[in-house]
């Protein structure tokens, strides 16, 4: 939570809630605004601050009615904690900050018409993944800064260690998986191991967890892991096939869909061997 005066105390804040906004990390914001009857008139240190803040961050709006303020702030953390984190800008006029109101206490139940993040992943395309990954012959897994933001660490652990593969983590997705494991190849891109970025340039197929291909990993997106299919979970909709296209994508909290990834994986490897014997 940081606080800031308006005017040039909000648009210093820009950058913060753009990086926070990338990094998806949970933020709210709460600025100072002129009164409402000063609004558009460009009186001192008055600032679009919501307007600016907008297009970086998952949600701003302001605050006229001191009456709104305990809802207005319950929904601000209410959005930037679920589905992908980010930032909230809550921009508070001068007469909403020392205007009387009646206190009800912070509502329970919200209602946010429109706001409704997907955690569960669609099961026929969790068991497609799961096949894919049974049939390929060189699988790396590409973690990302989603994984350590959904706390689903323990869950790729066990995942990791059921298939063998290689795993490559982002900046953001340090220790996430054991830097001592033999498993891990380190960092990819081009800040990245040798190893790291060689994995997945042979690997035939990339299964991305909470990564988003970014250019500081993929370098030029045409000659990336070119062999490679691509399975990509993520709890953004909007970064599956955003840069990489993805073959099997699952809208999911990986903290939801990893287990059922990993009884999926286990129980067509018993399969397997049934079949085998």
């Amino acid at each position: 939570v940081c606080i800031a005066t308006s005017g040039p105390g909000a648009t210093n804040l820009l950058t913060a809630i753009a990086d926070a906004n990338m990094d998806s990390v949970p933020l709210v914001a709460i600025t100072g605004q002129v009164s409402t009857a000063l609004l558009g008139s460009d009186a001192f240190q008055e600032a679009d601050i919501v307007g600016m803040a907008m297009p970086i961050s998952k949600h701003s709006f302001m605050i006229t009615d001191p009456q709104d303020i305990p809802r207005a702030l319950a929904a601000a953390f209410h959005i930037a904690s679920t589905g992908r984190p980010g930032p909230v800008l809550v921009d508070v006029t001068k007469d909403a900050q020392v205007g009387m109101m009646e206190y009800r206490g912070i509502p329970e139940d919200l209602e946010l018409r429109g706001y409704t993040p997907v955690t569960r992943g669609h099961s026929k395309q969790i068991h497609e993944a799961a096949k894919f990954i049974t049939e390929s012959k060189r699988p790396v897994f590409y973690v990302g800064g989603g994984l350590v933001r959904s706390g689903a660490s323990e869950e790729f652990h066990k995942l990791a260690k059921l298939i063998g593969a290689p795993v490559v983590t982002t900046l953001n997705a340090i220790g996430a998986f054991p830097d001592s494991d033999p498993q891990n190849l380190g960092m990819p891109g081009m800040h990245g191991t040798v190893a790291a970025v060689g994995a997945l340039q042979r690997a035939d197929l990339i299964v991305a967890l909470g990564a988003r291909f970014d250019d500081r990993v993929t370098g030029r997106l045409d000659s990336f892991a070119p062999r490679a299919t691509v399975v990509h979970i993520d709890i953004d909709a909007a970064e599956i096939s955003k840069n990489r296209h993805a073959d099997i994508p699952i809208v999911a909290d990986l903290a939801t869909a990893l287990p059922i990834l990993t009884e999926e994986i286990a129980q067509a490897s018993s399969e397997n061997k049934a079949d085998i014997s």
